[in-house]
């Protein structure tokens, strides 16, 4: 029986929970991130709870009028099987039911079942891997036609247009708050104009075993720019590396493979309704999976 299932908004409490959860699925979450999810759509991530006990949670975050995109769905282990995962899905999906599109990352056995939902496959999202020494020079100057800036100094306004012509909805609030966050490191590529050809930033991650780095968002324009940003971002950084890029841009397998990444795991994304027509020919690495 699931009658007792109550689904609440996400509060300040159950984050810990919640990100302990995404660890031991493997998601590698971010330190930080539930609580940047929180902020993006307070009304769009929740918790069940069976007593006083949480054993789920899902986001199901509306970006604007026309897309939204559902995540961090997951169970804990002695609940599944009872029907709980069914309920908290409805309920994302009923919050997301009037949107014109809505987005989904499948594990590649899940996508028939995403499928009867209506869901329809869209491009793979490939996880690369690479141990990271921390030792490559770090290339901060002025050299060339760009300029390598960091935190503080990058203009934000040019950042913001610069992702706004490459996601499928402008994101300010979600962007401003991903690359404010204290925990690691934000780059930008900016020309003497002021305008950005690409950003991206590290931050520290729980594995399922120990600690690491997440990549993501990684924009940029050329192949050039990935790899400047790449070798910025790692240079400080020893351990283990994550990035998760998507397969439809041939050009980011090929700048990771020459950094030494490798291929360690495969995800699906999907949509319901029409496809964002947005090229992901710069888009090197996604910022989660868990918002699109």
């Amino acid at each position: 029986m699931t009658s007792f299932l109550r689904i609440l908004p996400l509060e300040k409490d159950d984050i810990p929970a919640v990100t302990v959860w995404a660890q031991q699925e493997g998601f590698a979450p971010g330190l930080g991130d539930v609580a940047i999810y929180r902020h993006t759509d307070r009304q769009g991530i929740w918790v069940g709870w069976l007593g006083n006990a949480r054993i789920g949670c899902i986001t199901g975050v509306r970006y604007n009028a026309a897309y939204g995109f559902i995540g961090l769905y997951l169970v804990c282990p002695p609940w599944r099987g009872r029907g709980y995962g069914l309920k908290l899905w409805r309920h994302a999906l009923e919050h997301l039911g009037d949107l014109p599109c809505v987005g989904v990352e499948a594990a590649p056995d899940r996508s028939d079942d995403y499928a009867t939902w209506g869901f329809q496959p869209a491009s793979a999202t490939v996880r690369w891997q690479v141990i990271s020494d921390g030792e490559s020079p770090c290339r901060l100057d002025a050299g060339g036609a760009w300029q390598l800036l960091e935190g503080a100094a990058i203009p934000q306004h040019a950042v913001q247009r610069f992702d706004a012509q490459r996601e499928p909805s402008p994101r300010p609030h979600f962007l401003a708050q991903w690359l404010n966050h204290p925990a690691g490191s934000v780059l930008a590529l900016v020309d003497s104009q002021g305008r950005c050809h690409g950003f991206g930033r590290i931050r520290p991650c729980l594995l399922q075993q120990g600690e690491g780095w997440r990549i993501g968002p990684l924009m940029a324009e050329t192949s050039e720019a990935a790899q400047r940003l790449l070798h910025g971002l790692l240079c400080r950084h020893a351990g283990v590396v994550l990035v998760d890029a998507p397969a439809a841009n041939l050009r980011a397998s090929l700048v990771l493979e020459q950094l030494g990444f490798r291929q360690i795991s495969q995800t699906l994304r999907m949509y319901r309704g029409t496809a964002p027509a947005v090229s992901l020919q710069d888009v090197y690495g996604l910022a989660c999976l868990e918002l699109g």
